[in-house]
């Protein structure tokens, strides 16, 4: 996807902004036990992450530093999910542990990857991670309300997918790019020698 010189403030970036704000308010729900309040205000941020991409596209603002920003705010808040929902549901994260830990690392490692080989946190935007997101704060939601506890498990498969095409992606490309939607597309880059 290309990306426009256009100035790099602009709605979508500010949205970005936005999200990675909305951390400290989610902290403030976890530690003062809202849970409702928590839940609305992570579907907030979740709202944000499809109109920030959504506007970057209708209003031709798609930028580098938006790309980056868009990535920064995914990993700022399901870190502060993670985090959140043990002072939430302490109980609930220790019984579902195992699927915890291994969405954290799925989302964690391919970060991992790509500041150690680019030494910047990679932003493909893959089809698979915006498919596991989805799913994942699905089963979060599902999971901490009680209506379908075996959400995360789902979830989780979803999520090892995603983690393992990112870091397949690091390793296939030879220099840092912004949106790769595929590991198909990183093969295409590897053959243009890109």
């Amino acid at each position: 996807m290309s990306h426009t010189k256009n100035s790099n403030i602009n709605w979508p970036n500010l949205i970005s902004i936005i999200r990675i704000l909305m951390a400290p308010v989610l902290f403030y729900f976890a530690v003062t036990q809202q849970p409702v309040w928590f839940i609305g205000t992570l579907m907030f941020a979740v709202f944000t992450d499809v109109l920030d991409g959504f506007l970057a596209r209708i209003l031709n603002q798609i930028t580098e530093l938006g790309a980056h920003l868009d990535s920064w705010g995914d990993f700022v808040i399901y870190s502060t999910l993670a985090i959140c929902a043990w002072i939430l549901w302490p109980e609930i994260v220790l019984h579902e542990r195992n699927y915890f830990i291994t969405i954290i690392a799925c989302f964690t490692l391919p970060v991992i990857v790509g500041l150690v080989k680019f030494r910047t946190v990679i932003s493909y935007h893959t089809w698979s991670v915006k498919l596991a997101v989805a799913i994942t704060l699905t089963g979060y939601v599902l999971l901490f309300t009680g209506i379908f506890v075996p959400a995360l498990r789902i979830a989780m498969v979803f999520c090892l997918y995603a983690a393992v095409e990112e870091i397949a992606i690091t390793l296939l490309i030879r220099r840092e790019h912004t949106d790769i939607r595929t590991v198909w597309h990183a093969l295409k880059l590897r053959r243009e020698g890109l």
